[in-house]
């Protein structure tokens, strides 16, 4: 860490640091650690996004812009109720290969914070708060996204041949988590399908239905003879 080459002129101009060189209030002490140790400030408004970080003996400052598919505003608020999928695009570089990312936002009521995973660097992660949700629809919404991720990474290998083995680690990854998914939600449906008919055939009974046609029956027959002694 250097201090004395930092690039003052470009953080004052972000509003990382007063005309005084002191940091901005808005930075805790511990964000300021982390940023000039080689951590990264994000700054969300709306859909689009911006990241600082100090490179080359934090005499240089990296900036990147970023756009979401989808506002701040509701990423926040849907995620509440579910996980929110949303689509990150590098707008600061024209290379294709490394300007996309697709993030899954989760509420944690303990901290009562959102947090933001990577659908593939934190796929492990993501999974286990899937299954423990136990919810078909949410695991349907999962396994649609995996499935998006999958189609672009697998045109990515088509229009980038010089980084297809990179590529082909995450297309990997991906393709067994759908696998996975499918290995638990295919026995659930087999099971509902199982239950239904079984519902069927009791319904479908014969044997039940003649049961239950002598039963009536008999009772009629009773129903009669009370009748006829009542009437004598």
């Amino acid at each position: 860490m250097n201090k004395q080459t930092l690039p003052t002129d470009e953080l004052k101009k972000y509003g990382i640091i007063n005309d005084d060189n002191s940091f901005s209030k808005k930075l805790s002490a511990d964000d300021v650690q982390v940023f000039l140790n080689g951590g990264t400030i994000v700054a969300d408004n709306e859909t689009k996004r911006i990241t600082f970080h100090l490179i080359e003996n934090n005499s240089k400052l990296n900036v990147n812009l970023f756009e979401r598919d989808k506002s701040l505003k509701d990423v926040l608020e849907n995620s509440k109720n579910n996980i929110e999928y949303a689509e990150i695009t590098n707008i600061s570089t024209n290379d294709e290969r490394i300007n996309f990312e697709q993030k899954a936002f989760v509420y944690d009521e303990k901290s009562n914070q959102t947090l933001e995973l990577d659908l593939i660097k934190d796929i492990k992660e993501i999974s286990e708060i899937v299954k423990s949700k136990n919810n078909d629809l949410e695991t349907n919404r999962y396994k649609i996204e995996l499935q998006k991720l999958q189609s672009f990474l697998q045109d990515k290998i088509d229009k980038f041949p010089e980084i297809a083995k990179d590529i082909l680690v995450d297309l990997n990854i991906v393709s067994n988590e759908i696998n996975s998914i499918n290995s638990i939600s295919n026995p659930q449906k087999q099971q509902q399908k199982q239950n239904k008919s079984d519902i069927n055939l009791n319904v479908n009974d014969p044997d039940m239905y003649q049961d239950a046609n002598l039963k009536r029956e008999e009772e009629m027959k009773e129903e009669e003879n009370q009748t006829r002694r009542r009437g004598r």
